[in-house]
């Protein structure tokens, strides 16, 4: 009896200290105060949901939430090619996650497939080991104090880069870098510039990069595009407006198998004022009016590529004879309703041996010649409102004569003519871009903080940016939040076939719908085609011998 009685105070006497210890965690962190408040508050104002009145209310009292763990993961893009997956597992008052697919810009090297595989299986290593211990911890509130670091790489992270050369990047692709005799007669053209090189795993910077956002966003409750908006101001802008469009109707370059080869795209791009929504609705018609017209009554299979139709074409009237019979069968008025962009891509029609462009089968065309083709063609389709790289990158005294010629009346767009997003971030300005409008796209080592800080170069010095998606894209449609975000006022995603790209115009949607419902949706007045007049640069003298 005696021992039954020794062992129930040892029990009653841990019992008062575990009471005291209680008291004393509860009392130093203020619960039983903020208890009292809360209810005191909650029974004057009877909220219906109870529960999640206290919910609410202790949330606010939370710690901040932090980033416990990245794990990356291996994709595929859409040409079922590698790239990365990241999530961020955060901790807040309940554990959450955040995912981010990044796409990568298109290599076109014989081995470009094995060297994307090595090139995420390094991103994977990057953000498994070291990026993941650099950001584990971190309070996700800061996107340039991240960028910078992932920017700056203060891991000295360091792998081999991946030299393309000149054989493998480009001339398996181009079929006129392999003509056997010389003819050229004319002023030498400029020497191909080769690619810059490529770091194997920067896809890892990009992917971080735009997790960190998705994750700060959804911790804030506020959509991606509404958090890049305040990343470097305190308030959002008043209201938002919604990139036009440039769907891409048929594809009729080279690989479409015809005699043209000058016209890779056709693009449609409605007329300002309508609504994204409006706008969408007439480039759906009309993409499925010319689908239509180009299945032929065999019922052959149409060929896709970037989501839209390929169709070969022998003339270069062809093209704009195919989209007027699509727009009378609409009741659609060209250069009234939408007007057209080109791509030209002609650095996939230069003939290296004969310094000249091959603009359709047989016609071969000196890079000064190009000044007349674009003339004549501007004057005799005036709803073409833009083109894309109609000369290389290299012919910089014809790029300057076209921007001199044409500024006025469309867009000068160099998109594989433009210099790369590592250079123009590295260089922050313009020097050596004679382009009017420049194709920017999220990939590789790109971040937020460098898109948002080359976008504000570009429009300091009065040019136009277009968001683009690469040809590896991806399923996720955070590119859609950027170019709200961003202000973008042209959007190039492709056609509308394949689901990685519908992703993005469905998200375009649901951002128009939100911003009108919010009565924050501003609009596009007006194409404005920045003027740009240079001089060509006079030729270095040659040292006397």
């Amino acid at each position: 009896q005696q021992c039954i009685t020794t062992g129930e105070a040892n029990h009653a006497r841990e019992r008062h200290e575990l009471k005291q210890q209680a008291a004393e965690y509860y009392r130093g962190n203020q619960v039983v105060q903020e208890m009292q408040k809360v209810l005191n508050s909650m029974f004057s104002q009877k909220p219906g949901d109870v529960f999640g009145h206290l919910g609410d209310y202790f949330s606010a009292l939370a710690n901040p939430p932090s980033i416990t763990r990245l794990v990356g993961k291996e994709v595929l893009d859409a040409n079922s090619q590698a790239t990365v997956q990241v999530e961020f597992i955060c901790t807040a008052t309940l554990p959450s996650f955040c995912t981010a697919l990044s796409p990568t810009s298109s290599d076109t090297g014989e081995a470009s497939n094995e060297k994307k595989y090595e090139s995420a299986r390094i991103a994977l290593e990057w953000i498994n080991d070291p990026l993941n211990s650099m950001l584990t911890g971190i309070l996700p509130d800061n996107q340039a104090q991240i960028d910078k670091q992932l920017r700056y790489n203060p891991l000295n992270l360091s792998f081999p880069i991946l030299h393309y050369s000149f054989n493998s990047l480009f001339l398996h692709h181009n079929r006129f870098l392999i003509s056997k005799k010389s003819v050229a007669v004319e002023k030498p053209i400029t020497p191909f510039e080769p690619p810059e090189l490529v770091l194997p795993g920067s896809v890892a910077f990009g992917a971080v990069s735009l997790v960190f956002a998705k994750t700060v966003a959804k911790l804030k409750n506020i959509p991606l595009y509404m958090y890049m908006s305040t990343m470097n101001q305190q308030e959002s802008p008043k209201e938002m407006r919604i990139p036009i469009p440039m769907i891409s109707l048929f594809n009729c370059g080279i690989s479409s198998g015809g005699k043209l080869c000058l016209i890779k795209e056709m693009i449609g791009v409605p007329k300002p004022g309508l609504s994204f929504k409006q706008g969408l609705k007439m480039m759906i018609d009309l993409h499925q009016k010319i689908l239509m017209l180009s299945i032929p009554p065999q019922r052959n299979l149409v060929r896709i590529y970037a989501g839209c139709v390929l169709k070969a074409c022998d003339r270069l009237e062809q093209p704009f004879e195919i989209i007027e019979e699509a727009c009378t069968a609409l009741e659609l008025t060209l250069g009234e309703d939408f007007h057209l962009i080109i791509n030209c891509a002609a650095h996939e029609l230069m003939d290296y041996t004969k310094e000249k462009y091959e603009i359709m089968s047989g016609v071969l065309k000196h890079p000064d010649e190009m000044m007349e083709v674009y003339e004549n063609l501007i004057a005799k389709y005036p709803s073409i409102i833009g083109l894309i790289d109609p000369l290389r990158k290299e012919d910089v005294e014809q790029w300057i004569s076209l921007c001199s010629a044409f500024s006025s009346q469309c867009y000068l767009i160099a998109d594989v003519a433009s210099k790369s997003m590592v250079k123009l971030t590295a260089e922050q300005n313009l020097n050596g871009v004679n382009s009017t409008c420049l194709v920017l796209k999220y990939a590789n080592q790109c971040t937020l903080t460098d898109l948002t800080e080359v976008t504000k170069v570009i429009e300091e010095q009065d040019r136009r940016f277009i968001i683009g998606c690469t040809e590896g894209e991806t399923a996720d449609d955070s590119l859609a939040d950027i170019a709200v975000a961003l202000g973008a006022s042209l959007i190039k995603l492709g056609g509308l076939h394949h689901g990685e790209r519908v992703a993005k115009y469905n998200r375009l949607l649901a951002i128009e719908e939100e911003l009108a419902h919010r009565g924050a949706l501003g609009r596009v007045s007006k194409h404005q085609f920045p003027v740009v007049a240079k001089e060509i640069p006079e030729p270095e003298a040659e040292p006397e011998s």
